[in-house]
């Protein structure tokens, strides 16, 4: 008897500098579909840093097309049957969905990690981002009326409901959080912060470094940035505007050890994102005992961050500031915050995040 094959079409994958926790999440539970005796292949866009097609972990690889170019490969893919025979999809919508419903009449699981309403204007400003939107918002929730969806977040699940998904068609599956590595490196003996992730205009890094600007009673204050995108150049202009390029560092696409040296090193973690289905880097952060501030309009920060008890979420720019300088100036209320961080990122786990899919695609299809 064949195995059920499942495709999850994404727009990246790990490997790809501009990856992130949601890339993470789906490699996760393509990992767990394996284990669990599902044959799985992963489409995503390609990229100069890994093959066009390879087998990882038990997972079919595949790249193809450009950053919207992979939408139409994807489609396409599925219409030629190019990926074989395809018992279920998962199609991940980050923002714009791959349209796989007009393509197979196969179950097609949805998996939103969050709405993108703010971010469209940001990203896309004027046309293209109203088209965008509007295929999010009015042709998606239509075009998937009769699928199944997976949200990251309480938040999620709400801004689908909004949208006209039917909440009884949405399974909540949450990120998990590794382990941490072992690592030998200390706090900075002055005080630091990080920010960990994609570098594009609406994860709002300009938040953090207006924050070494702006706190002039922490002179040594320094800021590590992690991570990779087309709004680096932007990001360095903007420091060096501030008058702080001196102290703020970035360390671009870094392997997994280096990034959790960096999360045990700093004192606390900045997340100063416009939205966020979840946070996979609040619960690495964590893992170190190093809390996190970030913004409670986000979303799915509400459920990652316990505010007051393993971080703190503010509201707006000022507030964010203010925070940062309350726990880079005391102590004890720091340290505090850093074991509710450190119990938090312990509550969830990968084997629970595939536990959880897994059980989504086990349910009858409509």
């Amino acid at each position: 008897m064949s195995r059920t094959h499942v495709l999850i079409c994404n727009w990246r994958d790990t490997r790809n500098p501009e990856g992130g926790g949601s890339e993470r999440f789906v490699e996760e539970v393509a990992l767990g579909l394996v284990q669990r005796g599902y044959e799985v292949t992963a489409f995503c866009a390609a990229h100069d840093h890994a093959p066009r097609d390879e087998v990882r972990d038990g997972i079919r690889f595949v790249r193809r097309g450009s950053k919207m170019g992979v939408y139409a490969f994807a489609l396409l893919g599925l219409l030629l049957r190019r990926f074989g025979r395809v018992d279920v999809v998962v199609d991940v919508q980050n923002g714009l969905p791959f349209f796989t419903r007009f393509a197979t009449r196969k179950p097609v699981v949805v998996l939103v990690h969050h709405v993108h309403r703010e971010q469209w204007p940001v990203v896309y400003p004027g046309f293209v981002g109203r088209v965008g939107w509007w295929i999010e918002s009015q042709l998606a929730p239509r075009l998937y009326r009769r699928s199944r969806y997976v949200a990251v977040s309480t938040a999620t699940r709400d801004e689908l409901v909004a949208l006209g998904v039917a909440a009884d068609r949405i399974s909540i599956v949450h990120n998990g959080t590794d382990p941490s590595p072992v690592t030998h490196v200390r706090r900075t003996a002055h005080p630091s912060l990080c920010v960990v992730g994609r570098l594009v205009p609406h994860k709002q890094v300009e938040h953090a470094i207006d924050a070494v600007a702006a706190l002039t009673q922490l002179p040594d204050l320094e800021l590590t940035i992690v991570g990779d995108g087309w709004w680096e150049e932007e990001l360095r202009a903007y420091a060096a505007e501030r008058g702080v390029a001196d102290r703020v560092v970035f360390a671009g696409f870094i392997d997994e050890r280096t990034k959790h040296e960096i999360y045990a090193s700093s004192w606390l973690m900045a997340l100063p994102s416009l939205k966020e289905g979840w946070g996979l880097v609040v619960g690495e952060a964590g893992s170190h005992g190093t809390p996190t501030v970030a913004y409670r309009s986000a979303g799915g920060t509400r459920e990652s961050i316990d505010d007051g008890e393993s971080g703190i979420l503010v509201d707006d720019h000022a507030e964010f500031l203010d925070a940062i300088l309350a726990m880079l100036t005391d102590d004890e209320y720091r340290e505090r915050l850093g074991k509710g961080a450190y119990e938090k990122s312990r509550v969830f786990t990968w084997a629970q995040t595939r536990e959880g899919f897994a059980s989504v695609l086990a349910k009858p299809s409509r």
